[in-house]
């Protein structure tokens, strides 16, 4: 069923519980990626507009209105915010199609429920954890507890805009803490709203706020900020680099990296079923247009099963619709904006320079549309020295290497700089749990890819990130503080 498209936005910064426009009045425009035509202008933030959030923050977290509230209580305004989220999902799911080109039946089916799971999820995690108590003697009372950090900054990226939101702004607000929030400049309509939505949920006025504006701007303000305590950030491990610097240059807060990924999906030599494998190999590569961190990027095959399964990718590429967001027949929208498009157009004809084989797809297409559309694209012929190979595209690009034993393709699959996910298919269980062992990967799927859930850890190896994980409750550790109390008995 089609949902239309909202005429109406929220575009202002959300500040200490109200709308502003940016101090400078400066705005920004937003652009629809399936025509390449504004949607609306946004309020341009910067360093005046981080500093007024950061105080409101800063108040908010030190009068206790939410960081002192007990862990019921706390529980009681995220479940009524997920509920409220629900309520509008609609409109939420629409706001991402159109910022980010997402295919609406991702935004509507799996983006906007997942989001809503998220935050009832650590709702309900937040006042079941406990505590310790040290094993002392009869003299004394050592007790180890955990604290909100303080003032926490999120920076999101444009992929997930809503999804992304939530894997920060759940685990942060159920522990306590206060935020400010900074979404790309690309698609940060939904992020706004989800603070429009919180406020009246009942979360207290100064505990979230949204600072759109340039990552230069208002992302490095955040960064450098001598009163946030912590920043998490999702994005490309060159903006991730930044934030180190900032904060080695400031206050050394705390910095939770998740980056770039180049993540090989490795076919062993005795496969399950290569109709479902060719499904699972098209999914990791292209979902979300492969505007993902995690995208398996990378097809290393047993050379003895290349062929036939090579023949079953090209066969099923064509389901992989490209075309209008916001049609429900769509299964790939269109690049988020005309820089990436360039960037992605740029990889392909690389691929060719050097030397790879472009079996399917390999370019442009509805460009009378005006939108940044890639037709999905396959290479063959790669090898693990080409950039196409090593450097992360975020476009429907799949490269595929063949190795001729297991050893060689775990070697292959690790020799890269990143290290967020991995897949591996196989019908031998020992090989199977071989191989995932081996792999310098956060995430292994076996014959399937996936994320895990809510559940489990989300994050990276190697130059795809530290300093914590999303996800699970391993989430809630990177916004608090540990604490030893130490009582004396006399």
């Amino acid at each position: 069923m089609a949902i239309a498209a909202p005429t109406r936005f929220r575009t202002q910064a959300f500040i200490d519980g109200s709308f502003r426009d940016a101090q400078t009045g400066e705005t920004f425009e937003s652009l629809n990626p399936a025509t390449g035509r504004p949607i609306t202008s946004v309020s341009a933030g910067g360093e005046a507009d981080i500093d007024a959030a950061v105080r409101a923050a800063r108040r908010s977290f030190d009068d206790g209105r939410w960081s002192r509230m007990a862990p019921a209580g706390r529980k009681q305004v995220l479940l009524a915010f997920a509920d409220a989220i629900e309520a509008n999902a609609d409109e939420l799911a629409a706001l991402d199609a159109l910022e980010a080109g997402k295919p609406i039946t991702d935004t509507r089916d799996v983006d906007l429920p997942d989001t809503v799971k998220t935050f009832r999820w650590y709702a309900e995690a937040i006042d079941k954890l406990f505590d310790a108590v040290a094993p002392t003697g009869p003299d004394a009372l050592g007790l180890i507890v955990r604290e909100p950090i303080g003032v926490v900054g999120a920076v999101l990226p444009w992929n997930f805009p809503i999804l992304m939101a939530a894997w920060k702004v759940a685990p942060a607000l159920a522990v306590g803490n206060s935020m400010v929030v900074k979404p790309s400049r690309l698609t940060s309509l939904s992020a706004i709203r989800l603070a429009e939505l919180a406020a009246e949920a009942g979360l207290p006025d100064g505990v979230l706020n949204v600072v759109p504006g340039p990552g230069a701007a208002a992302g490095a303000a955040l960064g450098r900020h001598m009163d946030v305590d912590k920043v998490t950030f999702t994005g490309s491990t060159e903006v991730g680099r930044l934030f180190l610097r900032y904060a080695a240059d400031s206050n050394l807060k705390e910095v939770t990296l998740e980056c770039g990924g180049k993540s090989p999906q490795i076919v062993l030599a005795e496969p399950p079923d290569l109709d479902v494998v060719a499904e699972q190999v098209l999914f990791a590569a292209l979902m979300n247009q492969a505007e993902n961190c995690s995208c398996g990027s990378r097809l290393l095959v047993h050379r003895s099963v290349q062929e036939p399964l090579l023949e079953r990718l090209v066969r099923k590429l064509p389901e992989w619709t490209v075309g209008d967001p916001m049609d429900p027949a769509t299964k790939l929208g269109p690049m988020v904006e005309a820089p990436h498009l360039d960037k992605v157009l740029g990889y392909i004809e690389v691929g060719r320079e050097e030397g790879a084989t472009v079996a399917a797809g390999g370019g442009r297409i509805l460009e009378e549309t005006g939108g940044y559309f890639v037709a999905p694209t396959i290479f063959t012929g790669v090898s693990n020295s080409m950039r196409i190979a090593r450097e992360e595209i975020f476009g429907p690009v799949l490269s595929t290497i063949a190795f001729d034993s297991e050893e060689e393709g775990v070697r292959l699959a690790n020799e890269t700089a990143y290290g967020l996910a991995a897949s591996v298919y196989t019908r031998d269980l020992d090989a199977a749990f071989r191989v995932a062992r081996a792999l310098r990967a956060g995430t292994v799927g076996v014959n399937a890819y996936s994320e895990g859930d809510i559940t489990t850890p989300f994050g990276g190896y190697k130059q795809s990130g530290f300093g914590g994980r999303d996800k699970g409750l391993e989430a809630l550790e990177q916004y608090t503080e540990m604490k030893t109390i130490w009582v004396t008995l006399r």
